[in-house]
């Protein structure tokens, strides 16, 4: 009997463990590697982060072949997208372009740190204290539509997630006055934005 039920365990775990390893193969996509393209190329074409496309791949080099198999894993929706698209046009009008980045970059940095909600939604709509974290849902200006140099920003920021300062914040010092925020480590200041973590 308990040959019987270490058997049916077994049998149970190994199907989880199919299903599971069948997922996350769902979840990627294959690219076959063509003249010119680097991992930088790839990762921004398919908006994923040049660290998830090498540790998908075990990539310990950047060197590839052409013809050569990758598995792309799956990025943010387009409307994960589109919602981080407008925060950083609301956020960061007239900043400059790696300023954008910057900006889409804390949402991403949130994302992925333990202290934060786990999606960009909720990241983006997170409430502290009777206010929301961002400044444009408040006001209603992350309803407006973004530019197409929003959207470049939200790609560009996909392909370096996992690089850089690892930024969680950004104020304008002219307008913040919270001492808390000015408190944080400075990482860097691009235009009218410091950056901190």
């Amino acid at each position: 009997m308990k040959k019987l039920k270490a058997l049916a365990l077994a049998s149970v775990c190994f199907t989880t463990m199919m299903f599971t390893q069948q997922e996350a193969e769902a979840k990627t996509t294959v690219h076959t590697v063509r003249q010119g393209e680097t991992l930088w190329t790839i990762s921004k074409d398919y908006g994923v982060s040049l660290v998830e496309l090498k540790r998908v791949n075990n990539k310990r080099s950047d060197l590839l072949l052409v013809g050569q198999t990758l598995r792309v894993p799956d990025t943010i929706s387009a409307a994960e997208k589109d919602l981080l698209a407008r925060l950083v046009h609301a956020e960061a009008k007239g900043e400059p372009f790696a300023g954008k980045v910057a900006v889409a970059t804390v949402v991403l940095n949130r994302v992925d740190h333990p202290d934060f909600p786990n999606t960009i939604k909720e990241v983006i709509y997170e409430r502290s204290g009777g206010h929301y974290a961002f400044t444009p849902v408040q006001n209603g200006e992350i309803n407006k539509p973004a530019d197409r140099e929003a959207y470049r920003a939200v790609e560009e920021a996909l392909a370096f997630r996992g690089l850089g300062n690892g930024s969680l914040y950004f104020y304008n010092p002219k307008t913040a006055k919270s001492q808390w925020l000015r408190s944080k480590q400075v990482t860097i200041v691009i235009g009218n934005h410091v950056f901190a973590k």
